[in-house]
């Protein structure tokens, strides 16, 4: 009865969504207090009852209830408990159902920590985040759900796939949904300024803090599903432009352009169109990446399901959100009006050209995601899409980003003046051309990319440096003073962002030019070179895993003589998938460089294939993304987006209502 329990709850959730989609908004246009505030209730109840059905599902795989049919496609009775816990996210069903618990959590988040907002905004979010859960806890349960029993069950479960018992599958899902779902506040905070036509700048400033910690999340996830992909499986990369890799960078891209709108609506009153705009392209792109995912249109190491009426579902969902909210946006958008004016050169015309860019990079990689999907739908031929294409449509959209990325910060509002920009930044100039210049030579060989890619990154340092000293302002003021100038968190948040986007942007030039890849036969006793280290094979020997046997070697890694680590690369055979072996490769990390060893399958005799890899620089793409993440959480921190609790806030008046008072008063 306990899965039975687990369904229950998640009826009553969907009971939930259907009325917050409908009192608190009814309430709002009525100016009904009562009926708006069961907003509130209603989100927590739905966050509850989905809480309740996550958890039901997960004492199912703790207790092996395999007469329920997720739990025995995705568990076994060897499988480690920690791997069946996070086999509840490891397939359709399951993912899922964190998906809709997700929704359910930010619901909830919204409820309580927005009760100072006005209450018509409010109640009309809560109301379009009750239209979002009801669409995906509906396709849960109807489509796609994990409390299906089979009776009888069968003994043991086939387990959960080899792939993704790994530590990644701990954070990687959740951190992406917990980025993905945040979007559907970011688009309920638009959609319910359309409807309430308050376009202002107030709620640019409610709408940005939750706009960044979803993004943050989304960051995350993308970069621990990079760092999962780099080290496990021998691949030895960690981007490569996957269909489904694509899916969540989508977003990304657009939520990191809807960050830069936003702060110039809040500022500067501009951008609004451009910026519900956004709001909505992030939220259907994070609907296309379901129907991606779960559609079947793809096969892939990310994919969940196969089942093409699923996948219909949610096209029908992407279909119905894209012309309501731009129905929505029609209808208001007009009366929005395009904001302040500013200069050809001005803070605000370099944020647009940013936005211009992440659109159009955002645009390259969308067509070559879905054009071969849609060839193959359509019967008009298979074609494939891969790197060549992404990095040549990409690369040239983004230097000129990161240029912008460093100019920005130090140009005013408004209006500002080209000279003296460059009278400001013409030193950092010259230093990010000489660093850029020299810093390829000390690895052995100049490429102008390469270069090109290092100046901007220094260019990105030295920029944030500077601004964070004049913001510091005279050396003779106390330095705790001083430093208080720059410890304000959105501004700080900022640099530190910008700081982070460098060290990526470093790590991968670093990489795609210096790597070094061998495939290698060695046998016991016997060594490879690559990149100046010696490789040698000292033994193979057996081990035991909780529910996998490997061929684990013993690789000796030296440089110049001295003994750099030693390495256990390993070749995995799990009980219930015998027929799927994995490669778990063995790296030794440094600060400058990564070496690598995977291996691979026996050849004649006593003797391995191996593949040996040297990666320079990539300690710092993590720290990058974990930069890049802190920025955002910083920015999103500031005190000025938390509304005191007994703070009223007034809604500004239209400029007809203050003309008509003040011909009222002179009449």
């Amino acid at each position: 009865m306990v899965a039975e329990l687990g369904n229950f709850a998640l009826i009553l959730a969907l009971c939930l969504a259907l009325a917050q989609s409908v009192l608190p908004l009814v309430g709002a246009q009525l100016g009904n207090a009562r009926l708006m505030r069961t907003g509130r209730f209603l989100a927590t109840g739905q966050f509850v009852f989905l809480s309740l059905s996550l958890a039901v599902l997960t004492w199912a795989f703790v207790v092996d209830d395999f007469t329920v049919r997720y739990v025995a496609s995705h568990s076994s009775l060897t499988q480690p408990l920690i791997y069946k816990v996070t086999a509840v996210w490891g397939g359709h069903e399951g993912s899922l159902l964190l998906w809709v618990f997700t929704l359910g959590a930010w619901g909830a988040a919204v409820a309580y920590f927005s009760q100072s907002l006005p209450r018509e905004m409010l109640a009309r979010v809560l109301a379009v985040l009750g239209m979002v859960c009801v669409g995906f806890i509906a396709f849960t349960i109807f489509t796609s759900n994990p409390f299906e029993r089979i009776v009888p069950g069968p003994m043991n479960g086939r387990g959960m796939n080899p792939l993704l018992q790994d530590p990644g599958m701990i954070l990687h899902p959740p951190l992406l949904y917990m980025g993905y779902v945040g979007m559907a506040v970011v688009f309920a905070f638009a959609m319910a300024a359309l409807l309430g036509g308050r376009l202002d700048a107030a709620w640019a400033r409610w709408s940005r803090p939750w706009t960044t910690v979803a993004w943050v999340f989304l960051t995350l996830g993308i970069a621990v599903g990079s760092w999962w992909a780099y080290y496990e499986l021998g691949w030895g990369g960690w981007w490569f432009w996957d269909p489904v890799e694509n899916a969540s960078f989508l977003p990304w891209l657009t939520a990191t352009a809807l960050i830069h709108s936003l702060a110039v609506t809040e500022k500067r009153g501009g951008f609004k169109v451009w910026t519900l705009m956004l709001a909505i392209i992030t939220f259907a792109l994070t609907i296309l990446g379901a129907f991606i995912v779960r559609s079947g249109v793809i096969t892939s190491v990310h994919a969940f399901a196969t089942d093409p009426e699923r996948g219909v579902f949610i096209l029908g969902m992407l279909t119905l959100t894209l012309l309501g909210s731009l129905t929505v946006y029609a209808w208001r958008a007009p009366k929005v009006g395009l904001g302040g004016a500013f200069g050809w050169y001005s803070r605000e015309s370099l944020l647009l050209a940013n936005n211009v860019l992440l659109t159009v990079a955002c645009t390259a990689v969308f067509i070559g995601t879905l054009y071969p999907l849609a060839l193959d739908a359509f019967g008009l031929g298979k074609i494939s899409v891969g790197p060549p294409y992404f990095d040549a449509v990409f690369a040239p959209v983004m230097l000129p980003l990161l240029l912008l990325v460093g100019l920005g910060p130090s140009v005013l509002w408004k209006q500002a003046n080209p000279g003296e920009t460059f009278r400001q930044l013409r030193w950092v100039l010259a230093v990010s051309v000489l660093a850029g210049g020299l810093w390829p030579l000390t690895l052995g060989a100049w490429r102008p990319m390469t270069a090109l890619s290092l100046m901007l990154a220094v260019w990105i340092v030295l920029t944030a440096v500077l601004d964070m000293h004049k913001r510091m302002g005279s050396a003779r003021q106390p330095l705790p003073a001083r430093l208080r100038k720059v410890m304000r968190p959105s501004f700080l948040g900022m640099h530190l962002a910008h700081i982070g986007l460098a060290l990526i942007v470093v790590a991968i030039a670093m990489v795609n030019t210096y790597e070094v890849e061998r495939d290698v036969r060695m046998q016991p006793g016997q060594s490879a070179s690559a990149a100046g280290f010696d490789f040698t094979l000292l033994r193979m020997e057996t081990v035991r895993g909780p529910n996998w046997d490997a061929d684990q070697a013993v690789v000796e890694v030296q440089r110049n003589g001295r003994l750099v680590a030693t390495l256990l690369p390993q070749r995995r055979y799990y009980d219930t998938h015998a027929e799927m072996p994995m490669n778990q490769a063995s790296l030794h990390r440094s600060s400058t460089r990564d070496v690598y060893v995977s291996l691979g399958e026996r050849l004649v005799g006593d003797a391995w294939s191996f593949r040996l890899y040297y990666k320079p620089y990539m300690f710092w793409m993590w720290s990058g993304a974990i930069l890049l993440s802190l920025g955002g959480l910083l920015a999103a921190c500031d005190k000025r987006y938390r509304l005191a609790r007994n703070r009223v806030v007034r809604p500004q008046r239209r400029p007809d209502e203050i003309i008509a008072q003040a011909q009222e008063v002179a009449g």
